[in-house]
């Protein structure tokens, strides 16, 4: 078994979680698969009034204003930022809580993450939206 075809069908490991949804969108196999594209943005969704850093509100695009976020926020937000704009959709939902989620892979999907800075409550929201 080819190393591709081993991380596509068992999902193994980061690479797997990462390139397995751009393979699914090949049209035929043996093509080359068309990677998506996806814009993100992020938003403050919570912060305690006194934040030093952020403010509820903010808004950011990503990459292009990645220096503005507060060092501790962006650590969090990595792992879902890269895997959302690679195309990955996690599945949990956070139902009947302030951080239920879109998902819809063919078009707006979101993430909730908490920063770990325990004097800054803040929640950011990254909003992936295809573009087509």
């Amino acid at each position: 078994m080819k190393r591709r075809d081993f991380i596509g069908k068992t999902g193994c490991g980061v690479a797997g979680m990462v390139s397995a949804p751009i393979w699914l969108h090949a049209a035929q196999e043996g093509e080359q698969p068309k990677k998506r594209k996806y814009k993100i943005d992020i938003e403050i969704y919570e912060a305690r009034e006194d934040s030093w850093c952020h403010k509820k509100g903010d808004k950011f695009e990503y990459p292009k204003d990645i220096g503005k976020i507060c060092p501790w926020l962006l650590s969090s937000m990595h792992d879902f930022l890269r895997l959302l704009n690679n195309g990955v959709t996690l599945s949990w939902k956070y139902e009947d809580t302030p951080y239920e989620k879109v998902i819809d892979p063919d078009g707006v999907t979101t993430e909730y993450v908490r920063c770990p800075d325990p004097t800054a409550d803040l929640v950011a929201k990254i909003t992936r939206t295809l573009i087509p």
